[in-house]
C-alpha cells in the first residue's frame, strides 16, 4: 500500500482517504513495511522522534551535467537528468541537505545510525552537514564498483567508485555494529572499509514494458544487504527517505527487517511496492542474531556442578592431559593446596598470568574429552541463546 504524506492511501492511481495510523516509539510502527508517497522532509517530520532504528539514505548527488552524454560512437548515455537532480546552486542544494538530515536525526532512536551514500559531486558536502549537525562519523566505505561506467571523453580517471558515510546519532550512541557476524562471514577476517560489488545489472535491475531501467541510479542489493547485515539487528525498523525503486525495502524485508520508505515519484514508488510484494523473507532461524560469548547469558561454573553436569571429585584435565585438577562442591578447582577458580587455576597450573578455563578444562564426557565450554552451551541454548 502506498500512503500520501498527508494521512491518504495510493494504489495505482486511485487515492482515498485513511485514517493516518497510529505510530509509537518501541511498541512497532504502525507504517512499517510501508511507503509513504511525498516530499521526505514533510513526511519525516511527520513521524514521531526516536522511533526508528537505522536510516539508509540515497539521496540526489547535484550531478550537474551540462548537456547530455556521448559515447565515442555518438550514442547516447543513459545518465541522470530528472529534475529531482537538479539544484539551482550549491546553497541550494546544502540548504536542502541539511534540512532532510535534521528531520532525520530527528526520527532515529538515540543508539541508531545512519548511512548516506553518494559521489564526489555531493558527499564531502553532505558529511560536513553530518558533523555540522551532531551525528558522530564511524566510517567512510568505499564502494569499489566491479563495472563501472567508463570516462567516455578520456579527459578524467574513470569514476569507479562512490562514498558512503556511517554515522551514529552522536558521539555517545551505543549503536548496533554486528562485527562478529561479519568476521565470521569473511573467513574470520576483519571486513574492511573498501567493499568490490558490482552494479544493478542483468535481471536485478528493474525495466519498464519498453525495456527502460525504471530508476537510473537503482542500487545493488549486495551493497544494501551489508549495509543491513553489519548495523541492524532483525525485527529493526530500517526508514529510506529517498526510496526510488524499493531497494532498501526488498533487502529489508527479505532479511527479517521492517523499513519504511518514502518517495515522491508515484511511478517509483508503485515499482517499489510491486517487487516488494514479491520478495519472500529468508528463513527465521537463518536470521536469528548471531550471539558473541560477550553477549552471552553468563553462566558459573557452579551452576554446572549444580546441575549435575560436572560431579564433585571429578578430575579435570587440559586437552593433552598435561595438567589436572579436582572439582569442589562449590564450583571451586583445587589443584595440590591452591584452590580458585577454573580460570586462577586454569592459569596457576601452567605458570601463566591469565586463562580462559572454559577452554582450557576439559572433561570425560561419555568417553569424550570435551571442553567444560561445551556443557556451559547446553545451559545456553537452555536459556534460549546458544
Amino acid at each position: 500500500m502506498l500512503l500520501t504524506s498527508n494521512g491518504t492511501a495510493r494504489s495505482g492511481d486511485r487515492v482515498r482517504a485513511v485514517r493516518s495510523p497510529s505510530l509509537v516509539p518501541d511498541q512497532g510502527l504502525g507504517l512499517s513495511g510501508r511507503i509513504i508517497l511525498g516530499d521526505c522532509i514533510a513526511a519525516l517530520n511527520d513521524l514521531p522522534a526516536a522511533s526508528v532504528d537505522m536510516v539508509f539514505a540515497d539521496p540526489p548527488y547535484n550531478l550537474q551535467l551540462q548537456g547530455e552524454l556521448h559515447r565515442p560512437d555518438d550514442s547516447r548515455v543513459d545518465a541522470v537528468t530528472d529534475d529531482w537532480d537538479q539544484f539551482e546552486s550549491f546553497a541550494a542544494y546544502d540548504a536542502f541537505t541539511r534540512a532532510w538530515l535534521t528531520a532525520a536525526r530527528r526520527v532515529l532512536k538515540p543508539n541508531g545510525s545512519l548511512w548516506v551514500i553518494g559521489s564526489y559531486h555531493n558527499i564531502f558536502r553532505v558529511g560536513t552537514a553530518l558533523q555540522d549537525l551532531g551525528f558522530w562519523v564511524l566510517n567512510d566505505v568505499i564502494w569499489r564498483k566491479a563495472n563501472p561506467m567508463p570516462n567516455f571523453r578520456g579527459r578524467r580517471f574513470t569514476n569507479a567508485h562512490e562514498t558512503l558515510i556511517w554515522a551514529s546519532r552522536d558521539a555517545k550512541a551505543r549503536y548496533t555494529f554486528n562485527y562478529e557476524a561479519l568476521k565470521a562471514g569473511n573467513e574470520d577476517v576483519q571486513v574492511r572499509s573498501d567493499w568490490f560489488i558490482p552494479l544493478c545489472t542483468g535481471e536485478e535491475r528493474l525495466k519498464d514494458d519498453a525495456g527502460r531501467k525504471v530508476h537510473p541510479t537503482q542500487k545493488p542489493e549486495a551493497l544494501i544487504a551489508r549495509v543491513l547485515l553489519a548495523s541492524s539487528k532483525p525485527g529493526d525498523v530500517v526508514l529510506d527517505p529517498f526510496f526510488g525503486s524499493g531497494t532498501t525495502g526488498a533487502v529489508a524485508k527479505r532479511l527479517g527487517r521492517r523499513f519504511i520508505g518514502i518517495e515522491r515519484d508515484p511511478a517509483y514508488a508503485r515499482a517499489a511496492e510491486a517487487r516488494i510484494s514479491s520478495v519472500e523473507p529468508l528463513a527465521e532461524a537463518s536470521l536469528a542474531a548471531f550471539t558473541t560469548a560477550r553477549e552471552a547469558p553468563r553462566v558459573a561454573f557452579a551452576s554446572l556442578v549444580e546441575r549435575g553436569m560436572v560431579a564433585p571429585g571429578t578430575v579435570l584435565t587440559d586437552e593433552k592431559g598435561r595438567f589436572q585438577a579436582v572439582v569442589r562442591p562449590d564450583g571451586s578447582l583445587m589443584a595440590g593446596p591452591q584452590v580458585g577458580s577454573i580460570h586462577k587455576i586454569g592459569a596457576l597450573v601452567q605458570g601463566a598470568q591469565a586463562c580462559n578455563g572454559w577452554t582450557f578444562w576439559h572433561v570425560n564426557d561419555n568417553g569424550r574429552l570435551s571442553p567444560i565450554d561445551a556443557l556451559r552451551a547446553r545451559i545456553r541454548e537452555e536459556m534460549g541463546a546458544s
